[in-house]
Parts: structure tokens; sequence; C-alpha cells
């Protein structure tokens, strides 16, 4: 058994059809997660089935999450909260309220654990999988169904393995790799594929990385994405005080596992995600002077501390000539920045600081554009209506790229203002 994804499935297995790619499997889950927009299907759901006496059981630990109308836009949204909290009170489901981040910053700040099987009612819920889980999206009715019983079925996925190598030169990051990667597959290059990440590369990589590139393979179809466990998953789990369990060190791939893609870090330039989606990946040096009228940096791909250090370090001293829109992916988060002097940084540079939330990725508030705008972001989708009207345009980059284009007003090459900061 190889594949990482399918060895931490088979832990989880009640009953099999097979347990190779393609067969169907019945699990019992870990975790689930739900957020202000599913979630109140997922209760509706529980409702109309009688199911919701069931989830007092406690058969899975449940965790809801207003991250995406947070705060609320409108009644509708605040109607939404009231009932995920006074479900969450019911049942003793954990909840994170308004302001308190993205869910898929929340639950990798030591609740996520390695060999976990965990589901939510989001699709990027795939980012766990940095933390050697399988993790994977799932629909509002089948979240409902986990809560009840704790268990749901799974087709096991076929592997897709990537082995990096090399390492990133200056002004290169994880979300460009992440963006090389869908250049690649394209929208269906790893459709209900586990895309799993191994080889030497990994060193150039910490966990913000890895969430970063789990994140957006999603884009790709997969069905989940796996980084081994190792000396830098540890490394992050102790800072938030976890535990190392003995069993973990097992969560890893065969090093001479055979490769379907090898990718030299050294070799990956500055890129970006032209619309209509996230896949339509260019150079940035091909896009130069293309004008930009916002830049958001933010959301549960680029909202860490390490994105929004990386911004910082470049806007010192310089006034944005875009709006500027930074929202930090977790309340821990934006603390940190503040003791740190970070924010004041962004603050004197003419930056718009946001609540803890999804913010403009979502399109519902806190950044929408109007017709004809033009935003880089580092979010992972840029469909047409994704943050404002159809004829509006989302650029995908990097938090180095996202920086520079704040800087000049233009869609620009970072590297030339790395070696001036």
């Amino acid at each position: 058994m190889n594949s990482l994804a399918l060895k931490i499935l088979a832990k989880h297995v009640v009953e099999a059809e097979t347990l190779e790619p393609g067969g169907l499997v019945y699990a019992k889950v870990d975790k689930v997660m739900v957020n202000d927009v599913t979630g109140p299907i997922a209760l509706n759901v529980l409702k109309e089935t009688d199911a919701e006496k069931l989830v007092n059981e406690r058969k899975v630990k449940a965790y809801a999450v207003l991250d995406h109308y947070s705060p609320p836009h409108n009644w509708d949204a605040a109607n939404a909260h009231i009932k995920l909290r006074k479900f969450t009170r019911q049942h003793g489901c954990v909840l994170f309220d308004v302001g308190s981040g993205i869910a898929h910053q929340l639950l990798v700040e030591g609740i996520v654990k390695p060999g976990e099987l965990i589901v939510g009612t989001d699709s990027h819920t795939i980012t766990y999988g940095a933390l050697a889980a399988f993790a994977t999206g799932i629909g509002s009715s089948e979240a409902a169904y986990v809560m009840a019983t704790g268990e749901l079925w799974f087709k096991v996925p076929e592997p897709l393995y990537v082995r990096l190598i090399g390492k990133f030169k200056p002004g290169v990051v994880s979300k460009d790799l992440a963006l090389y990667l869908l250049g690649e597959m394209g929208t269906e290059g790893a459709l209900y594929c586990s895309v799993e990440f191994f080889g030497e590369g990994l060193k150039s990589l910490d966990l913000s990385d890895r969430l970063t590139v789990a994140n957006m393979m999603v884009e790709a179809g997969a069905k989940t994405a796996v980084f081994p466990y190792d000396s830098e998953t540890e490394r992050w789990l102790l800072s938030y005080g976890v535990k190392p369990d003995k069993k973990w060190k097992e969560l890893k791939l065969e090093p001479n596992i055979e490769a379907n893609m090898e990718v030299d870090l050294s070799n990956i330039e500055p890129l970006i995600s032209e619309p209509p989606m996230p896949t339509r990946v260019r150079h940035v040096a091909d896009l130069e002077g293309t004008l930009v009228d916002q830049v958001f940096v933010g959301s549960c791909t680029n909202g860490r501390y390490k994105d929004i250090l990386i911004l910082a370090r470049l806007l010192k001293g310089k006034k944005a000539k875009t709006r500027l829109i930074v929202i930090p992916a977790s309340i821990r988060i934006l603390k940190r920045i503040a003791y740190e002097g970070i924010l004041s940084i962004l603050i004197e540079a003419g930056a718009i600081i946001g609540m803890p939330g999804c913010g403009p990725c979502f399109g519902a508030h806190m950044g929408v554009l109007g017709n004809y705008e033009v935003m880089v972001s580092t979010a992972n989708r840029n469909f047409p209506g994704r943050a404002g009207p159809p004829s509006a345009k989302v650029y995908l980059a990097s938090p180095y790229t996202a920086a520079a284009a704040a800087i000049t007003g233009t869609i620009t090459d970072p590297r030339p203002l790395i070696k001036n900061s």
C-alpha cells in the first residue's frame, strides 16, 4: 500500500468493497466542519429527517465556523449565524464565532491531527492534508449524515505522486508552485485523485507553504492532497501545543516511489493566474503593466502570518497606489501582526485591515469589485462573478506579486522590488 491517503483511509474503514482506487469504502470520520453558508442547510436536513437528536451521541467532533459572512452584511446572514449559535449550544459542537477567522486556518491551529479523516462543507477543506491528514470537501446533506452517524462512504482516490526537488529562488514562493501545478494539470488533471507530495524539495516548504499548495489542488479536481509527516509537521504542531505521537512517523511515502510528476523548484518563476479560471497560468512578466484597481492579501490560501510579513517588508516606507485590503486568516494572526508592529506598517502604507474571515475572496462583501475593475488577489479562485460583476477581473498571485501590484499600481514582477527593499 503505497498511497499515503489510502493508508489513512484504511485505518478508518468500517466496511469496504475493495481498498483499491475506485473502490467504495464506508469509514469513521474524526471531525466534520460546517460554515455559515453551508451549515444552515445541513441543520435543515437534520431537522427534516428527525436525525438532530443523534448528534448528541457525539460520535464525531463537529465544528461550526462563521467566516464567510463575517461580520454579517444583511439580516439573512445574521439569522444564519443565530441558527448555528443555537445549534452548537444545544448539541455541544465547537463554535468559532464572527471574527475568529477562516475555518481552514482555525482547524490547523492545533485541531487537525496527522492521520485523521476530516470532512467539511467547503471544497478547500482539502487544505488540512498539509498536516498528513485525509481531508476533503462534502455536501451539506452529507455533513448532516456525518454529524448524526459519525461515518460516511468514500470512493478511494487514485494517487498522483509529485516529487519536489531543488529550492525556490528569491521572489518565488509556494503560491507560485501551486499555480505552476495548476497550469500543468489543468482543471481535471487531478480529478478525484489524492495528490501526494514527497522528495528533497519538501525541505524548502514550511507548513504555511504546504497549506497553500494543498489548498489549491482542488482547482485541478483533486479529492485530497497530502504531505508526509516530518520534522516540519512536528514543529508546527508543537507551536500549537500538540504533542507528537510516535505512530505519525509512519505517515510518509517511500522515497523510491515512482513519481507522476517531478518539479524542480529552482525552475519556477513568479506566476499569475488570469481569468476566467485558476488553471489559466501565465508568467507575471507576460502581463506586466496591466492596471490594477485593488489588491487583496488574505484568504485561506494566503492570509497567514508569513504572507502578511512578505507584504509588509515590501511596503515598508511606501504608499500603496491601489486600494489594498489585508485580512488575516485568524484572530491569532491578527494579534501577532499587531504585537510585532507589522500592522502599523500596513496602515501607514494605506492598507485597509479587515476582520479575520474570508472577505472578498468569497465575493459577498468587504471588497467586492465594480464593473470592469481589476484585482490582484492571493485567494484561490477567479471565476467570473466570484468577487464582483462578470466584467470584473481577478488575477491570482503570490503575496510578493500582490505587494508589487499595490506598490506600482500595475501587475509587476516583484523580484526587482525585492532587491531594492
